[in-house]
């Protein structure tokens, strides 16, 4: 009778696990060699591979096999630092642009702001100088006849009971001249500054009249005497409307 043979003993789990890996690397060095074939043939043709093989589809009807390896390839082989570098160079000039909008909004903002500032300080400013003026008493009395002519005319023969020469009417003439071009009648809708010296508001004038809203001897007094009480000559008071803008 014949012996039973031995029965063959299976490999241990550590030997067919090395085997196992083996097997492994051997195929992924194969791929890897493959891959690396196909892409240097594809760079070596010229051909991109975005023309046969487009992102999340399929190939293009046409194209060959070898077309087809070469646009895997590429594809396969697309570093992923090149697609972030590229939305990176873009992403730049679209912020850039929102930023320089924002700045140009913030800056004529504020441009807008400093001027509605610097137009209430100098309303402000001139109110406050025609109340000292008004509140001050003249240092000499006004004519007390009035003068007939023109409004410059009535304002050079008035100069003088106030101490003053005609050399003061060419400053007086161009400070009136530049305010309301000598009419009684001149109004400044922004302001409230109304009449020939353009009193803020046009009712103090009043003081040196009733008829103060149409009488061109009554607004060159009333003005005369402000000029003399806060700047003592129309000179001066035309010296700080250059100046200031205002007087």
């Amino acid at each position: 009778m014949t012996e039973p043979r031995a029965r063959r003993l299976s490999s241990s789990p550590s030997s067919r696990l090395s085997s196992h890996g083996e097997k492994i690397i051997h195929r992924k060095r194969s791929r890897v060699a493959v891959l690396t074939a196909v892409a240097a043939v594809g760079a070596a043709t010229g051909l991109a591979a975005a023309s046969l093989w487009p992102a999340g589809g399929a190939p293009h009807v046409g194209a060959s096999a070898a077309q087809i390896m070469r646009a895997q390839a590429a594809d396969v082989f697309t570093p992923p630092d090149v697609i972030t570098f590229d939305a990176r160079r873009q992403r730049p000039g679209a912020l850039e642009s929102s930023v320089h909008a924002k700045r140009l909004r913030f800056v004529a903002e504020q441009a807008r702001r400093a001027a509605e500032m610097r137009a209430a300080a100098r309303a402000a400013a001139l109110a406050a100088q025609q109340r000292e003026a008004a509140a001050q008493p003249s240092a000499s009395s006004p004519p007390s006849s009035v003068p007939a002519g023109s409004a410059q005319q009535i304002a050079s023969a008035m100069l003088g009971g106030y101490g003053w020469g005609q050399d003061q009417f060419g400053c007086l003439d161009a400070l009136w001249g530049h305010e309301s071009g000598w009419s009684a009648t001149a109004s400044n809708p922004s302001t409230g500054a109304y009449g020939i010296p353009q009193a803020l508001p046009g009712s103090k004038m009043a003081s040196a009249g009733s008829d103060w809203q149409t009488s061109a001897a009554t607004q060159i007094r009333w003005g005369l005497g402000y000029i003399q009480g806060l700047y003592g000559s129309p000179c001066a008071a035309w010296s700080h409307e250059q100046a200031t803008g205002w007087y």
